[in-house]
């Protein structure tokens, strides 16, 4: 929310839990009657449906899994003309469907015609291999149909697509290499954009900003170090090697290839491949930003672990733009 009202000043931001905040109460703070709304966007927590949570702590009636049914009385009070509702491509088939069953049938009561689909963000022009369930809604008949994919992994397998699927470098080419002890917060770009992602990104920023490394232990380092890009944890010469991890802990990114799911924990090496190409370090703020396809003028701020669940827990810019376009021209406003 901080990152939120920095960037956008001018609107009205209300920090507050949905499941305690009524949505009438929300109504009358922001001035609004059922049927005014355009859109109703909500992402619910995912760790209740998530892969990279231990099944045994995966609970379908938990605190934080019910948010989605809080996210269905906003829109039972609100009646937007349109929904989406994003979450992990697990959430789609966890717990027998009974989530997927509760989205379609509660908001096909209400008049809504509900479609569903996990899509991968690298089929839509983002530099990431990211698979996520989205549920939309469209008040009335007409069904809404998801937007075609633009890019593949081989345009020779797979003819017809506009582009190839965008590489690591492709997407950070351009930023300045830094060492894991750097402590600036602004610095210059590496060189002007080589490439249409660069370009589209950076937009009118001058300057690089969120792009300060998070400091390596000792370990982390001497670990990544012994490490070549594309390698990761079972790489590790034996005594180095921890004794259990993420199949991609310690991992380093390649060049050419298109990163994997950027998450929450994209500061620690140990939680995935989030070592950098040519440097001894992880991604910094902005190296993850840019693989989940924020413009650079955004700027996150908090802690740094705060940003990092910012940048994590996100729905890439790119890929929500495709969905709210297609909405767009549906509902012609």
């Amino acid at each position: 929310m901080t990152s939120f009202k920095h960037n956008f000043p001018d609107a009205h931001s209300i920090l507050s839990d949905i499941a305690q905040t009524t949505p009438q109460d929300f109504m009358e703070r922001v001035g609004i009657h059922a049927g005014d709304l355009d859109l109703l966007v909500g992402g619910p927590p995912c760790q209740g449906f998530s892969k990279n949570v231990p099944r045994k702590q995966r609970i379908e009636d938990s605190q934080n899994n019910r948010l989605v049914l809080s996210f269905l009385k906003y829109a039972e009070a609100l009646l937007p003309k349109s929904i989406i509702m994003e979450n992990v491509a697990e959430m789609k088939n966890g717990f027998n469907q009974s989530y997927t069953n509760a989205i379609t049938d509660r908001l096909a009561d209400i008049g809504y015609s509900v479609n569903h689909m996990v899509m991968n963000a690298a089929d839509y022009g983002v530099p990431q291999r990211r698979r996520r369930a989205f549920f939309v809604g469209l008040l009335g008949e007409t069904a809404f149909t998801f937007p075609q994919a633009t890019h593949s992994p081989n345009l020779n397998i797979l003819p017809g697509f506009g582009d190839q699927h965008i590489t690591v470098w492709e997407a950070i080419g351009d930023l300045p290499s830094v060492p894991h002890t750097d402590t600036g917060y602004e610095h210059e770009y590496r060189c002007d954009p080589f490439s249409d992602y660069q370009m589209r990104v950076r937009r009118d920023s001058t300057i690089v900003k969120n792009h300060r490394p998070r400091r390596l232990k000792p370990l982390q380092y001497e670990r990544l170090a012994n490490l070549s890009p594309g390698q990761s944890l079972r790489n590790l010469p034996e005594h180095l090697r921890a004794k259990a991890g993420y199949s991609g802990a310690y991992g380093r990114l390649t060049k050419d290839m298109v990163a994997p799911t950027i998450t929450r924990w994209v500061f620690h090496p140990g939680s995935g491949r989030f070592g950098h190409p040519e440097d001894i370090r992880v991604l910094t703020i902005r190296e993850a930003a840019r693989i989940q396809g924020f413009p650079d003028t955004f700027e996150f701020v908090g802690t740094y672990n705060q940003q990092a669940g910012q940048v994590g827990n996100a729905v890439p810019p790119l890929l929500a733009q495709k969905i709210g376009e297609t909405i767009r021209k549906v509902l012609k406003f």
